[in-house]
């Protein structure tokens, strides 16, 4: 069986009635399952997570993409993190029995379908960008929801399917193929935001930082606090205990303390050993002395 993970975000995190409605069309469908869904009303965004069969995730996001672009309204959206669609990104990521190759040709397609049935504006990046300037999301993304219209009136940024213009209320929607990567946050005792901006731009790699990194600044208001939140691409070069510990000294310059941190979605197996072995001081650990790494060969 092909096997890959996919992490559709979209952009309601406040209204749980709405969240169990766009992600219904998800749950009890045969050919992949359901790992979660994670609502973030300071973001105001929800993170969901898929494993299986990958042109039956497929079929089950054409369906969630329809509720969406029903319920959510982006001119009356607000929130930490930055967005330009309803159905912000919907990403690939080749797990077992499958090639980047075939994710790319999978995520065109349904970002071709999208388009035609919804009339969202698709943009294709990471893997499947179809040109140098689409590789980076967060250069699609930049000037979010209300600056889009504008944004693709310039040829570079034409979307890949569709009309160059938002859909009214859904926005814009990015697909792609890419390998896995870490959703990853840091907590900051402040609510000062200018200091979570400052330590992120300081780890990120457009910044002079870590190669891996992608990071920025974040109010997390009902806990009276800040993080520094980002996505770690490449956990085999930029480890979670490496940047951790950078943003504790980072944190220190300001007399500010790192209250803890957390994982947004799934995560490999070999970051979290790899951060063990940093913390423990242990030697010759790896994946294969962890009990659940063997579960997974017994019927």
């Amino acid at each position: 069986m092909k096997i890959v993970q996919c992490v559709p975000n979209f952009s309601e995190g406040r209204d749980l009635e709405k969240v169990e409605a766009i992600v219904a069309p998800l749950k009890n469908r045969s050919g992949f399952k359901l790992i979660s869904y994670e609502p973030d009303k300071n973001y105001n965004r929800t993170v969901v997570t898929l494993i299986g069969d990958p042109y039956q995730i497929s079929e089950a996001i054409i369906e969630m993409v329809g509720k969406t672009t029903e319920l959510i309204n982006l001119n009356n959206h607000v929130g930490e993190h930055p967005r330009m669609g309803a159905i912000d990104v919907i990403p690939f990521v080749p797990i077992k029995n499958i090639k980047m190759k075939e994710c790319v040709k999978i995520a065109k397609e349904l970002g071709k379908v999208l388009n035609e049935k919804y009339d969202i504006p698709i943009f294709l990046y990471e893997e499947a960008a179809s040109n140098s300037d689409r590789v980076n999301l967060a250069d699609i993304r930049r000037g979010e929801f209300e600056g889009m219209n504008a944004k693709m009136q310039n040829p570079k940024f034409y979307p890949d399917f569709g009309k160059n213009e938002n859909h009214p209320t859904a926005g814009a929607t990015a697909v792609c193929a890419r390998e896995p990567l870490i959703a990853y946050n840091i907590n900051l005792g402040t609510n000062d935001i200018k200091i979570a901006n400052s330590i992120a731009k300081t780890i990120r790699h457009s910044n002079g930082g870590f190669r891996y990194i992608k990071a920025g600044g974040a109010e997390i208001a009902d806990k009276g606090i800040v993080q520094v939140t980002m996505n770690i691409t490449n956990y085999k070069k930029t480890s979670i205990y490496r940047v951790f510990e950078t943003v504790k000294m980072e944190a220190k310059r300001y007399g500010v303390p790192v209250l803890g941190s957390e994982i947004i979605g799934l995560t490999p197996i070999d970051a979290i050993v790899e951060s063990i072995e940093y913390y423990l001081g242990l030697t010759d650990f790896s994946a294969e002395k962890v009990i659940e790494t063997h579960l997974l060969d017994i019927e």
